[in-house]
């Protein structure tokens, strides 16, 4: 993996310029993303970017040579091409970068690139460009997949430059916690997309994760939060908390790191809502004066600040801190799903609303989040902040993230507003981007990479003269799902390529069938990098059916239909040369067969990894919860067990509104036994006004017990399996019932009696047998 280049490394490489002889590899097309404004492709020629290769940077300044030596690094890295910087303008040198003004080039972020007469050179105004510039020969060095050593490249011009200026990824480090490393791994990453900025998600009713030295109990007190669910895991024992934050000195570090790779960091502090963690450090900041625990619980949490002058002291002794920290011009200041609750509740509260003459609790907000814009202003800093800022009245200057839809962009422009678009569901990457049973924890209604590569960040609603307020767009990493890196860098990557090509590339460029063609040499780039990418819209999947005579027919896809599907039916990993598929395939029911499948591009490069299926009579007589239909479509979610602290944990699909879910026509013929598999997992939701709809099921049994009722959810019951002994333990638990006499085929409705909010019960699968 890239865990970031040592400068002694770095020195060694600029030490060893020697050419080494080797064969010359074949030239590659070029295959760049984001796709390029313009690429012109020379009519014949190509050059040779060998060991020993130097490059020369005009004008030589520091940034200039920054820009270099990060090339150098990464193509070292990368393909294992070792170049040299020259010490002077040096005419002979293989690459050039130059600082220089031409009226081809637009904007700092544009450039030029150049391939011919055994040269490459790059041009831009100002050293983002030339950065850019240098990400493009990048990719056009590492195109082949494993290739290493010298490069051909094919001759021509790339002009270049972004159609957004705001492009960028949202990172929620407030309910799952990211290393500095890890955090610098991803702005590597993200400015190899060229994206320009990383809004930091710092503070929220999970944990205060900021250093603010006037306020140490902020970290003391609310950056630590008792460890539900599978952070146990992580810290090892329920009983110890989950805790983490960052230094003055490690934000200052992170923000040098950042601009050195041409990133902002705007950081978020949430007012007046998702401030539970500051009023459990400070109780004294919120309505009641009572001193909450920091939230365990994934949802809207009701703690609001105060609407007074001391919380806004506050928040201003806060900025004076967070400003110096990140020079980004915008600072974000939240504004969403502010539940007005204690507001509404609190004689003091409305009656400062009185005093102020506002209308509602809105208006309130309203005034709170103006007050802290007139002081972002006096300092020379600009307000942003989610949509629902518009509700209460928004300074006229503020830009609105939108966020619920597209609506609110389109309200903001029309108003004079800037605005940054990132809506949910598509931006959201704690939705799931397959239904595939691998994927991990979060929302299971899909945004594909071709979801979001389709995005369009410019509304219809949105007229030309409007348009100009649209600063460009960002993907969001909610984190309540993703504990782990790896579970981050899983959801980001490959969608990050698609949003990359959304704000950067001509809209008139736009071609899903181009941008597939080009993902395997960035999926093998991904591979080089050592990111731990999602192969989802690439994998295998499987769809099973009685054959004939006893026999399953098997149907393999994948969900862009790239590629080929090659497989085995000995429990091998299929290569290339393995079968390839090309119709349903037809397997013996009454013998286990071990069924993989992967899927390769043309040039034998994997795309997906092997998926494994075990093909018997049983399979068809088989359903995971991801397979069932809940009975209820409030808040479907995917979830992982909290148990086994250690190992892998099972997941489960449900609606935990409702425990309920369905097998539709379920093949019950001559079935007599059913067994299902089942978690007792805590509940660790603020559902708010959704509480309410929570349904609990009167039950007889201490722990509630699983029930299934035959046709429909109100139809003749036909087992009942009591959950007591599975309350016992956290770990999954097997139930097991007799059926009577079932024809045909019939839908089977499974009920979890008792409170979810007591012990929330989930199917894993569930097996029928005779």
């Amino acid at each position: 993996m890239m865990r970031g280049i040592h400068l002694s490394l770095l020195a060694a490489l600029l030490l060893t310029c020697a050419a080494q002889a080797a064969a010359p590899p074949a030239a590659s097309p070029w295959s760049i993303i984001p796709r390029p404004a313009q690429m012109q492709l020379a009519a014949h020629g190509h050059t040779r970017i060998a060991d020993g290769a130097t490059i020369a940077v005009t004008p030589d300044t520091a940034a200039t040579r920054s820009v270099a030596r990060q090339f150098i690094a990464l193509i070292a890295h990368a393909r294992g091409l070792h170049l040299c910087l020259a010490a002077h303008d040096d005419p002979h040198a293989v690459i050039a970068l130059k600082l220089g003004a031409d009226d081809a080039i637009t904007g700092d972020a544009g450039y030029r690139l150049r391939i011919g007469d055994n040269r490459v050179h790059i041009q831009a105004r100002a050293p983002q460009g030339l950065f850019y510039g240098s990400v493009t020969l990048w990719q056009l060095l590492t195109q082949t997949p494993g290739a290493r050593g010298p490069a051909i490249l094919t001759d021509g011009v790339i002009t270049d430059h972004p159609r957004f200026a705001w492009r960028g990824l949202m990172l929620d480090s407030a309910r799952h916690f990211q290393s500095v490393a890890d955090i610098k791994k991803l702005i590597d990453w993200m400015a190899l997309h060229k994206l320009d900025v990383l809004h930091w998600h710092l503070t929220d009713d999970q944990g205060w994760r900021l250093q603010i030295k006037r306020y140490p109990e902020l970290t003391r007190i609310g950056a630590c939060r008792k460890a539900v669910g599978p952070d146990a895991a992580l810290t090892g024992s329920p009983d110890k908390p989950y805790c983490g934050f960052y230094t003055q000195a490690q934000v200052r570090d992170l923000v040098r790191y950042a601009q050195q790779r041409f990133v902002t960091i705007v950081p978020e502090i949430e007012i007046p809502g998702h401030a539970q963690a500051a009023i459990a450090s400070y109780p004294e900041l919120g309505v009641t004066g009572q001193r909450p625990p920091v939230s365990t619980d994934w949802g809207i949490n009701t703690w609001l600040y105060a609407p007074n002058q001391h919380s806004l002291k506050f928040l201003e002794n806060v900025l004076d801190e967070v400003m110096p920290l990140f020079p980004s011009k915008y600072i974000h200041v939240g504004g969403d799903e502010a539940a007005k609750d204690q507001w509404q509740a609190s004689p003091a509260v409305q009656a400062q609303m009185k005093k102020l003459g506002l209308k509602d609790e809105n208006a309130l907000q309203g005034w709170m989040i103006g007050k802290i814009g007139a002081y972002l202003d006096a300092h020379h800093r600009r307000l942003i902040g989610w949509d629902e800022i518009l509700e209460g009245g928004v300074p006229a200057d503020a830009t609105v993230m939108s966020w619920r839809g597209v609506k609110g962009a389109i309200e903001a422009a029309h108003a004079g507003h800037d605005v940054v678009l990132s809506p949910s569901p598509v931006l959201y990457l704690d939705h799931l981007q397959s239904d595939a049973p691998d994927e991990p924890a979060g929302r299971p209604q899909v945004e594909s990479l071709k979801n979001i590569y389709d995005f369009n960040p410019i509304p219809d609603a949105i007229d030309a003269s409007q348009a100009r307020h649209v600063l460009g767009a960002q993907l969001d990493l909610w984190t309540e799902y993703m504990p782990t890196f790896a579970r981050d860098q899983h959801a980001i990557f490959p969608r990050l390529a698609a949003l990359a090509e959304v704000v950067w590339s001509p809209a008139d460029s736009h071609d899903w069938s181009d941008f597939l063609h080009r993902m395997p040499a960035q999926l093998a780039r991904y591979h080089a990098l050592g990111i731990d990418y999602a192969d989802s819209a690439w994998a295998p999947r499987f769809a099973l059916s009685a054959g004939r005579d006893g026999t399953i027919d098997v149907a393999l896809s994948n969900q862009t239909g790239q590629g080929a599907i090659h497989y085995t039916t000995d429990g091998r990993a299929p290569t290339a040369k393995s079968p390839r598929y090309d119709a349903p395939l037809s397997l013996p029911g009454h013998a286990a067969t071990t069924l993989r499948a992967a899927t390769f591009a043309d040039d034998g490069f994997r795309l997906a990894a092997p998926r494994t299926r075990r093909i018997d009579e049983t399979a068809l007589h088989t359903r995971r919860s991801d397979q069932l239909d809940t009975c209820t479509h409030k808040i479907v979610l995917r979830i992982e067990d909290d148990r086994p602290l250690h190992g892998p944990r099972p997941f489960y699909q449900m609606d935990i509104n409702d425990m309920c879910w369905i097998w539709k026509q379920a093949p019950t013929a001559g079935m007599r036994h059913l067994t299902v598999t089942v978690g007792n997992l805590p509940w660790n939701y603020a559902l708010w006004k959704d509480a309410a709809g929570v349904i609990k099921r009167p039950t007889a049994a201490p722990h509630g017990a699983l029930e299934v009722h035959r046709d429909t959810c109100d139809g003749p019951r036909i087992a009942r399996m009591p959950l007591t002994a599975a309350a016992r333990t956290k770990l999954q638990t097997t139930l097991h019932a007799e059926l009577p006499p079932l024809t045909g085929a019939h839908d089977l409705c499974f009920i979890a009696t008792g409170d979810p909010t007591q012990g929330l019960w989930a199917i894993g699968n569930v097996k029928l047998s005779p």
